[in-house]
């Protein structure tokens, strides 16, 4: 049987490599370890905070290393590291987002269908929902903002409200796409974690494998086929080892949560973005924002007394990632746009009885990179650009035209699905 390397253990490389067990003999590369929730309780994060031993977002990684954090002039990233990868701390929303690629002619319905068959996808959450997110929702209607639940990812009749989707949900009811690899697994599929791919090896016009850190030591693994779902940051710092250029665009749907005292809200305790209002540039979801809380010295009241409305922004992709690092910066559009959306959530708080000068911002940041190496209608047959070699695909947000604004996960997953179908018969 013809074997395939899978690079990342996220939403992307699990449908990828669940598509390609059987047909190839795959071994799934994932550089972090296997996914345990955060343990830490509310109470101990305030009792860090309070300390002062905490200050800067990267040090969470030092009790949660399933989230990587980098730090950038102005906001940070966050990205998802272990088996399951950006899916296990993700609010867990499930959004068909293909517009774009349906326009340069990349036709998916036959993957979403398949995923609405696997996957448990329910909007039946109201229950769920606190006092704030239902004041939330009503100030959205007589806006006329529409507002609409999210459809959410796992078996959410089980849920008990805890709020720790983005923490690792400890009940097992947000679904992540660890159960893909699960089954990629009981298919015959190897996964190997704690594994740095360092490039694709590439001789005679073709990939014949990955080189990787593994237990200190480098080491050749050979492949008929190599597929990159290391994510928006990781595939095209590989790629660029490689030889193999990526384009100077990156975008990360930057997040920035509005937030004021609200005493019970105990929106830490809720479920993370119960519904949203959709907007030009951007959404508005009711949020508690976890590394703002911790890290940003704005959030002073105790977690159980803070309401936050969060702004997901579609920036334009400015910017670049590589071996230099990563290079962000927010253009005068996407300032204008979140300043927008802070006044719209002004507008919602005033509504729901809180005064303009008791609100306070939160720590920009970011979690969906990616348009690094975009498809465009000269790929939408092969989904293969003609810069690599012919056995090399991508898998990952990397190949979006352009930022969604919302959660990408559904749509990640079902372009990975066609992407590994494309490669099958190549």
């Amino acid at each position: 049987m013809r074997t395939a390397i899978v690079v990342g253990a996220g939403a992307g490389g699990a449908a990828a490599a669940r598509e390609l067990q059987g047909k190839f003999q795959v071994t799934v590369f994932e550089e972090g370890r296997s996914f345990r929730p955060m343990k830490l309780s509310l109470g101990w994060m305030e009792g860090l905070k309070r300390s002062g031993l905490v200050f800067d977002e990267r040090q969470i990684q030092l009790f949660f290393p399933a989230m990587k954090i980098y730090r950038l002039p102005g906001q940070v990233l966050v990205r998802g590291r272990g088996e399951g990868g950006t899916t296990t701390i993700s609010c867990g929303n499930a959004l068909r987002l293909d517009g774009d690629l349906k326009a340069l002619g990349i036709d998916l319905e036959q993957e979403f269908a398949a995923l609405e068959r696997e996957v448990p996808v329910t909007t039946d959450t109201q229950r769920l929902w606190h006092e704030p997110t239902r004041r939330f929702f009503t100030a959205c209607e007589e806006m006329g903002l529409d507002p609409r639940p999210l459809p959410k990812m796992g078996r959410y009749e089980l849920c008990a409200g805890c709020g720790r989707c983005v923490l690792g949900c400890p009940r097992g009811v947000k679904w992540d796409s660890r159960e893909f690899l699960r089954d990629a697994e009981a298919k015959g599929a190897r996964m190997i974690t704690g594994c740095r791919v360092e490039r694709v090896v590439l001789e005679g016009g073709r990939a014949v494998g990955i080189t990787a850190r593994l237990g200190g030591k480098r080491r050749f693994f050979p492949a008929d086929l190599v597929i990159l779902a290391a994510g928006g940051l990781g595939t095209p710092v590989i790629l660029e080892k490689s030889g193999l250029l990526c384009e100077k665009r990156l975008f990360v749907d930057p997040v920035l949560t509005v937030a004021a005292p609200w005493p019970g809200a105990r929106q830490g305790r809720e479920m993370p973005m119960p519904f949203m209002v959709q907007r030009d540039r951007y959404i508005i979801s009711p949020y508690f924002d976890y590394l703002s809380y911790i890290f940003n010295r704005s959030w002073r009241n105790p977690a159980d007394d803070v309401a936050g409305l969060m702004i997901k922004l579609a920036d334009e992709p400015t910017g670049a990632v590589g071996l230099h690092g990563i290079d962000k910066p927010l253009t005068a559009g996407d300032e204008a746009a979140l300043r927008e959306g802070i006044e719209l959530c002004r507008e919602l708080f005033l509504r729901c009885g809180i005064g303009q000068d008791r609100i306070f911002l939160g720590t920009l940041n970011a979690g969906h990179p990616g348009g690094s190496l975009p498809l465009t209608e000269r790929e939408a047959a092969t989904l293969h650009h003609d810069r690599l070699p012919y056995n090399l695909y991508v898998a990952d947000a990397t190949l979006l035209p352009r930022s969604l604004g919302a959660p990408p996960i559904l749509t990640v997953m079902a372009l990975a699905m066609k992407v590994a179908k494309a490669a099958m018969i190549a």
